[in-house]
Parts: structure tokens; C-alpha cells; sequence
């Protein structure tokens, strides 16, 4: 049952403790357990792989089948509707067209004659994208992770994903190695060029290292579970990473002109992606509160994911009655949701005052399925209060950037005076025997 909160003091604490819904007493355990993983991935390679695999997943493989085949690829676009295929390639494209557009572009200056000074942004080389399984498919994280790698110029894209999500197991207890058709067709769609039947901490690590048959990467992206992002948070460092995501969430911020069907139905949305995660509702209006509570228990009377999402709500689901829009924003801010949608009359005023969210969905027509699938913005956004600090997932994780430097002899003669004396004061002599050796070598005096 949704709560229903009333007291800014007891709405800041709600917020905080769902804030830090992943903090648990066994983290230190699951670290733990993590390290084992990665480190028996270091020494064991595919084998580690495989022993995980039939461990974790209940799947049995060998070095061969890690790895998708070309007819399995084929045999994907045949196991799937011309409609969803549309859909995927509709995605696709927007997602292209709006990430092309934050392609950084390197610059040069020339303000001083004799000095050049500049940025070159460069592509990583081999990215790895991990797409979780388990609980549903997800062509569109395949999508929103593989399309910014492709346009930011990764030579190649390298995806994991756990085997047997889409299989039902034959009776024996066993689980079928297959893989979502959906998610195969996306991956193709978006340009992927390998694809192994890997999850887990053991699928970061063997990203992060290498094995005899997966590569090692430069840059790992994509969410999973808290063992996941333990593991990515343990080999960053050999490798970048994209962000370290915690359980999706969304917060809506509403007025009287919002239909409580629709916020409702979009607490839901959130609702059912996973047990973790977070559905909150800052309202004005008290008299809609009570209506969003009916109307959430109507919605789930015959839903499909009807305990899971129950699950959810209860423990990370509220509606706060706010005085006033201010309020709510200033409650928003506290929070920094990873999904915030303004369900009020003048959603270009309102965010204004919003200074924290990974993504924002503005007006009563705009629910945030369609930045989930459609739109083009990314969907991997900062969650956990990290969208005080952090941005979505864009070509920018898969780049670096160099600075570019030149100076003429007369300009390093300018300024080997202030080098000098700073090369002194830091007790490092050759640093300043590298430019008074040039200028004495040109007869001119340091």
C-alpha cells in the first residue's frame, strides 16, 4: 500500500532512507564475494566463466558456446514480430540523431603567435557493454549503451549478458544458454560486434582482464545488480567505467491538474522493474493523493508482475502532500531522482528551480516511457542522489580528451624565467634542464 506522508520533516526522512535503500548490513559480505569472483576470473579465465555459469546461472557451457553464433543471430530476426523490429530500428535512429549532436569537437587557439594550445577528443578502443537478464529482456539497454559507443567512433563493441533469460528449462532443473531474440536483434541493429553469454560480476571481470576468449576493454558500461556494480566498482581503474547504478526511481512532481490515472499508472512503470525500486509522488494536492492510492490498487488488481511491483511499493513507494510547488522542487533537489517528471499545469517554470535529475520529463503528455525507448536521450542516467554530481550515460563515456601544446623557441624563452624558479621551488632540477638546454643548444639565453 502507497503511504501517504504529510510532515516536511517525516517527508525528508522517507526521502533519505529510500536514498539509501541499497545501503545493507551484508555489503561487506557481497564485496567479498566479488573479489573471490573477479580474482578466480584472473587466474582461470574461461574456465571461471563456465564454473560461474553453471553456478549462478544453472547453465552449462563450454569455451565454444561462450560466445554467439552468426545463426543464432539469424535465427533472432525470425523469433521476433516485423513490428518490434520496426520498433527497434525507430529507436535506433533516434538515438543516433540525438547523440550525434554531442559529439565534442576538438579546438585549437592561436592567440599568441608563437603558442598553439588545443583539445583532441579520441575514441577508446574496444568498449564492453553489460546488459542484464534475469527478470525481463532489454533490447533498449542494449540500444542506449551500444548507439553513443558507435557514434563516438569505439572501433569495437564487445556485449555480455546472462544466458538463459529468455528460455524456459526443459523439466531437469536445467536452464536453455539462449538469449533474447529482442535483444540480439538490437544488438545487431546498433552495431554490436561480439556477443557472449556471460553475466554477473564474473562477466565485469572478464571485460576488465580478459580471457582466452573475451577481450579485454577500455571502458565498461551498462547497469546490472548490486553484484554488477560491485565488480565494476573493483576494476575501475584497470578499466573505466560508465557510472555505479544503484535501483531505478522516479519522482513526480504534480498539481491539481494532474490525472491520477496517469500518476498512478506511472508510479507503476517504475514500480515494477525491480523490488529496489523507487516510486515517489509530490503532490498539492491531498484529495488527488488519496485517488493516486485507489488507483494504484485498481492498476495492480491483474497485473502481469503484480508481486514484484507490490514489492516495490510498499517498501519504496509515497506520496508526499506538499504545500506548494517550491516545496516539492526543494524536496526534488534533496533527492536528485534519476528519472523527475513534471506533471503540473507550467512545467517550464517549475524547472527553474530544479537543479538535480538525470532526466526530466516535462507536461502531462510526456510519461517516462518515452525517454525509456524512444525519444533519443539516453536512459542511463545517475540514480542514488548521484545526479548531484553525475550526468547520463553519452558519447563522452566512450571518449577521452588530449591536450594539444606547442611553443616557439622565443615563446619558451618568454616564460623558462617563471618555469625556473617553479622547477626550484619543487626540487626538480631536470625539469629545468629541459628548457635551458634547448634555449643554450639555439643560442639564446635562458
Amino acid at each position: 500500500m502507497l503511504r501517504i506522508v504529510t510532515q516536511r520533516t517525516d517527508a525528508e526522512a522517507e526521502l533519505k532512507r529510500i536514498s539509501d535503500r541499497i545501503q545493507t548490513g551484508d555489503q561487506i559480505h557481497r564485496e567479498a564475494t566479488v573479489r573471490e569472483i573477479v580474482q578466480t576470473v584472473q587466474r582461470k579465465k574461461d574456465q571461471a566463466l563456465i564454473d560461474y555459469t553453471a553456478e549462478f546461472d544453472g547453465v552449462e557451457l563450454t569455451a565454444y558456446t561462450l560466445r554467439v553464433t552468426g545463426a543464432e543471430l539469424e535465427a533472432a530476426y525470425q523469433a521476433v514480430s516485423p513490428l518490434l523490429v520496426d520498433a527497434i530500428r525507430m529507436a535506433q535512429q533516434r538515438i543516433e540523431a540525438f547523440h550525434r549532436q554531442r559529439i565534442p569537437k576538438g579546438w585549437v587557439t592561436f592567440s599568441d603567435p608563437d603558442i598553439v594550445l588545443g583539445k583532441r577528443y579520441t575514441a577508446v578502443d574496444r568498449a564492453g557493454l553489460y546488459v542484464p537478464g534475469g527478470r525481463a529482456a532489454y533490447p533498449s539497454t542494449v540500444l542506449m549503451n551500444a548507439v553513443p559507443a558507435k557514434v563516438a567512433g569505439v572501433k569495437e563493441i564487445v556485449m555480455v549478458t546472462p544466458p538463459g533469460s529468455a528460455a524456459i528449462g526443459d523439466g531437469t532443473g536445467r536452464r536453455s544458454s539462449g538469449i533474447s531474440p529482442a535483444v540480439l536483434v538490437a544488438a545487431q541493429e546498433a552495431g554490436i560486434d561480439k556477443i557472449y553469454r556471460v553475466g554477473g560480476a564474473q562477466a565485469i571481470a572478464a571485460l576488465a582482464y580478459g580471457t582466452e576468449t573475451i577481450p579485454k576493454v577500455d571502458v565498461i558500461s551498462g547497469p546490472g545488480n548490486i553484484y554488477v556494480t560491485l565488480a565494476k566498482k573493483y576494476v575501475y581503474g584497470t578499466v573505466g567505467i560508465d557510472s555505479l547504478a544503484g535501483p531505478s526511481e522516479v519522482l513526480v512532481i504534480a498539481d491539481s491538474t494532474a490525472n491520477p490515472t496517469f500518476l498512478a499508472a506511472d508510479l507503476l512503470a517504475q514500480a515494477e522493474h525491480d523490488p529496489l525500486a523507487a516510486a515517489i509522488l509530490l503532490t498539492t494536492d491531498y484529495d488527488q493523493a488519496q485517488q493516486v492510492v485507489k488507483e494504484v490498487q485498481n492498476q495492480l488488481e491483474n497485473h502481469p508482475r503484480r508481486t514484484l511491483t507490490e514489492k516495490s511499493i510498499a517498501h519504496y513507494g509515497v506520496i508526499i502532500v506538499v504545500e506548494n510547488l517550491d516545496v516539492a522542487v526543494a524536496l526534488s533537489n534533496l533527492f536528485a531522482p534519476e528519472h523527475l517528471e513534471l506533471e503540473v499545469a507550467e512545467p517550464w517554470d517549475v524547472i527553474e528551480g530544479i537543479r538535480h535529475a538525470g532526466a526530466i520529463f516535462m507536461g502531462h503528455n510526456t510519461p517516462e516511457a518515452v525517454g525509456d525507448y524512444i525519444a533519443g536521450p539516453n536512459h542511463t542516467l545517475p540514480t542514488s542522489g548521484a545526479a548531484r554530481y553525475a550526468s547520463a550515460l553519452g558519447v563522452e563515456t566512450f571518449m577521452k580528451h588530449s591536450s594539444v601544446i606547442q611553443y616557439s623557441s622565443d615563446a619558451l624563452q618568454e616564460v623558462s624565467g617563471a618555469i625556473t624558479a617553479l622547477t626550484e621551488a619543487e626540487g626538480l632540477p631536470s625539469h629545468g634542464a629541459s628548457v635551458r638546454l634547448r634555449l643554450e643548444d639555439l643560442g639564446m639565453d635562458a
